[in-house]
């Protein structure tokens, strides 16, 4: 009978002592808890440039095709083929003896309408005198007038075959339009031409300077355009539209100028097809070349980066970040985000410099747990 009364004392003795023992506060043992390590990155300003690279072609800024404006035989060539070529300089010459034949005989032909001009002119004048005395009917004299008018006629046609024969002579002499280099030649002495042919005889193509057609989502191209009349009306300097050729993912040769936008977007694309214009000084880069050109869409000197890893996508597609208060701990914040940099995220709403977005470490926490932070390194924003 005593077992059950020492069991029932027992009991009561160890419910007493734990009621009496001393635990503290449970702010004192959360201190004793071990608090999670984090990474975080303390948000700061800093200049920021947007850029985007579009691909496209070069194409030279002049090309002219030579093409024979007579036909014959091309009895010589004057340049030689890759080499640079002046305006006005002649490249070939077309035998010229059938045209210089049909010069001698239009200027003949002008001779004697001018001869005959002159018959006419003196009749006129003294048939002007007779009829007034009834020396000649009216009818005569008349006629004269009428003579006298068709005489000028053929003095004005003979002129004018006179000039064509001219021209064809000097068509011969086949002269290059523009300055830049030619190409090579399709034909060679003792070819036979054909005027206004299809097929072109030599290329010439001017290449101090270069354009580039490349295409831009319409879209991009109108936030661009929004932004840069929101400067204008802001009185910021109309700055010209920065531009750099790349090639193999360098930067190559003098910045370009955006020269205009096509008013059309392509119905299959959804792209707007812009011109570039670059300087080409030394011939270095070539038409077809496929290049890049990157476009200064705009600049920012006090931007927010975000990197990348720090931030959570939502089911909802809204994003949010962690970050640590001056409290030291932890909190889900949702910000905005409009453009990435290089590996971060443009902030557009959110976030303020000072704070402390967490960048490694989430799994190890939860909304309003304190944390242990240590600075991240630093990775630096690229420049384009």
């Amino acid at each position: 009978m005593k077992r059950p009364y020492l069991i029932a004392g027992l009991l009561l003795t160890l419910i007493a002592g734990w009621y009496l023992w001393p635990k503290g506060s449970s702010g004192d043992r959360q201190g004793m808890e071990m608090k999670p390590e984090v990474s975080v990155v303390t948000m700061k300003t800093e200049p920021v440039v947007l850029t985007r690279d579009l691909p496209g072609r070069t194409s030279a800024l002049r090309m002219a095709e030579i093409r024979p404006q007579v036909s014959g035989i091309v009895t010589k060539r004057f340049f030689v083929e890759g080499s640079l070529v002046k305006q006005g300089q002649q490249l070939y010459q077309i035998d010229p003896a059938p045209y210089q034949a049909a010069y001698a005989s239009a200027q003949a032909n002008l001779g004697k309408a001018e001869a005959t001009l002159r018959s006419v002119q003196a009749r006129t004048a003294r048939y002007a005198e007779l009829v007034k005395i009834g020396g000649v009917s009216k009818q005569e004299f008349d006629d004269a007038n009428a003579n006298l008018a068709q005489a000028k006629a053929d003095v004005s046609i003979a002129r004018s075959e006179v000039s064509t024969a001219k021209i064809n002579l000097d068509y011969t002499r086949v002269m290059s339009p523009i300055d830049g280099r030619i190409g090579p030649s399709k034909v060679t002495e003792g070819a036979l031409v054909n005027a206004n042919q299809t097929d072109p005889l030599a290329v010439v193509q001017q290449l101090d300077q270069l354009y580039v057609d490349v295409s831009q989502a319409s879209d991009e191209l109108l936030r661009w355009r929004n932004r840069q009349h929101g400067l204008r009306n802001g009185n910021s300097p109309d700055t010209p539209t920065s531009v750099r050729l790349i090639i193999d993912g360098k930067p190559v040769g003098e910045p370009g100028m955006l020269k205009f936008s096509d008013v059309t977007v392509n119905p299959s694309t959804g792209t707007v097809l812009l011109r570039v214009l670059f300087p080409n000084p030394h011939h270095d880069i070539l038409p077809g070349m496929f290049v890049h050109a990157r476009l200064e869409l705009w600049n920012e000197d006090q931007a927010l980066l975000v990197p990348q890893k720090s931030v959570i996508r939502n089911a909802d597609g809204s994003v949010s970040v962690w970050i640590v208060g001056k409290d030291g701990k932890a909190s889900m914040r949702p910000i905005g985000v409009t453009e990435i940099v290089g590996d971060k995220w443009l902030v557009s709403q959110g976030l303020a410099a000072g704070e402390k977005v967490v960048y490694e470490g989430v799994m190890k926490i939860r909304p309003g747990m304190a944390v242990k932070t240590v600075e991240a390194p630093p990775t630096p924003t690229p420049v384009r």
